[in-house]
């Protein structure tokens, strides 16, 4: 990294470096006292130490979980979950965390050297350093940094390496499938065809693996279709605020989630899987009308479609806030992004959600008006953010025409004309 920094450059690592290691030992900190009941009560590490653990024991006699109802992850969770018996001499949770720190440093290193070259910006790994914090202890106990790091690495990794971006993309899909939507800004042409030629061949090949080395590798599948309406979700929002409205509906923990159960929580279920389709729709036709590109688009469209996708979900958990973080801090590597309020606003979105969960997550299960209000300003920051960044997606995507102006006596004086750039449209600078 070091032939792309001048030595002020260099200087502005230290505290970045400092921030990381202060900010990582608060949060292990926090994880060691996560039976405080501000912290949870434990239920934080509990997911991994208890229920990865136990999947763990399953998944080392070569069987996926099989009809277990909390295993809704595609087949290359299995590595990912297998891989803290690598580190002997640790408890489960114990490997599970320093991997989960080492994908962190990952992440943080590829993004400051990202924005370390001429043009770029750390201020990309400042927001992932400063920001992930904010979710407490959280992300030390999911895999979800684990799945952003394949996230981050392909977007960084397009420009210089299609296919290097394409194979990592798919690593990302098959662990948690979202990853798979980071491609969608690639360029046309060959950029486009060598990142989804890598992706298609990575996924083949890794998932023919699984399937020859476990069994049952695709039943997430069966499990993934039985969930309803997770009260942390926008519609569980609305759902919410409708029990004070006299809605009988209650909750109950199923399928690895708080979820509402009552009369209508099928059509809210259906609503939202129909705004995926829509967002899914206008993300086509983002990439069909779309006349320029800049080195951010392909970061700029990744983080649009997360956002839509996640605020149209039947789930939005605390942990995935992990992967705005991540896509958020890619984009503001690029001096040409279009994206910066969106970061400012998923970061806001963060803080809001550590507040929900752990601290206060009963005042939300209970649908208080502190519990509804916390979820409605979180949730409406999040849509306010996926609405404001396929928006200024859009626009930068429109063409430029650049026009002489007419000829007047200085430009007689000076043959040269000289042009004038605009859009067609209202555009965003870059």
């Amino acid at each position: 990294m070091s032939a792309y920094l001048s030595p002020r450059g260099r200087s502005r690592l230290l505290p970045l470096a400092a921030a990381w290691v202060a900010t990582r030992a608060l949060m292990l900190w926090l994880l060691a006292h996560d039976n405080l009941s501000v912290l949870g009560s434990g239920g934080v590490s509990r997911e991994a130490s208890h229920l990865y653990f136990r999947w763990y024991e399953t998944l080392s006699h070569g069987a996926y979980p099989a009809g277990d109802r909390l295993w809704q992850y595609p087949p290359g969770a299995g590595p990912v979950l297998l891989s803290p018996g690598l580190l002997p001499g640790l408890t489960y949770l114990q490997a599970f965390v320093a991997l989960t720190l080492l994908a962190d440093a990952v992440i943080v290193l590829a993004l400051a050297r990202a924005g370390s070259r001429p043009g770029r910006s750390l201020r990309g790994a400042a927001l992932w350093t400063l920001g992930l914090p904010l979710l407490l202890h959280i992300p030390l106990a999911r895999y979800d940094v684990q799945v952003t790091a394949f996230a981050v690495v392909s977007l960084l990794a397009l420009k210089r390496s299609p296919r290097v971006g394409g194979a990592f993309a798919a690593l990302g899909a098959l662990v948690k499938v979202w990853p798979a939507l980071v491609l969608i800004g690639t360029p046309r042409g060959r950029t486009t065809r060598e990142a989804l030629t890598a992706a298609a061949l990575t996924a083949v090949t890794l998932l023919t693996v699984l399937a020859t080395a476990f069994s049952d590798p695709f039943d997430f599948l069966r499990q993934q279709g039985g969930r309803g309406v997770q009260i942390e979700s926008l519609g569980g929002t609305v759902l919410g605020f409708a029990r004070h409205a006299g809605w009988p509906g209650t909750v109950r923990y199923q399928y690895g989630a708080m979820e509402f159960v009552g009369p209508y929580v099928q059509t809210v279920a259906t609503l939202s899987l129909g705004l995926t389709a829509v967002s899914f729709a206008l993300l086509l036709l983002w990439r069909v009308r779309a006349r320029h590109w800049t080195a951010a688009t392909p970061y700029d469209a990744a983080l649009a479609a997360v956002l839509m996708f996640t605020v149209t979900s039947r789930v939005i958990s605390p942990q995935y806030m992990v992967w705005l973080l991540g896509l958020a801090a890619v984009c503001l590597t690029s001096r040409h992004t279009t994206q910066r309020p969106v970061a400012a606003l998923v970061v806001a979105a963060t803080a809001v959600s550590s507040v929900a969960y752990p601290a206060l997550y009963r005042e939300v299960i209970d649908s208080t008006w502190t519990g509804c209000s916390l979820m409605l300003v979180r949730n409406g920051l999040l849509a306010a953010a996926a609405v404001l960044s396929f928006t200024r997606l859009w626009h930068s995507g429109l063409p430029v025409l650049v026009v002489d102006r007419p000829k007047n006596d200085a430009q007689k004086r000076n043959p040269r004309p000289l042009p004038v750039v605009f859009r067609t449209g209202h555009g965003h600078g870059h």
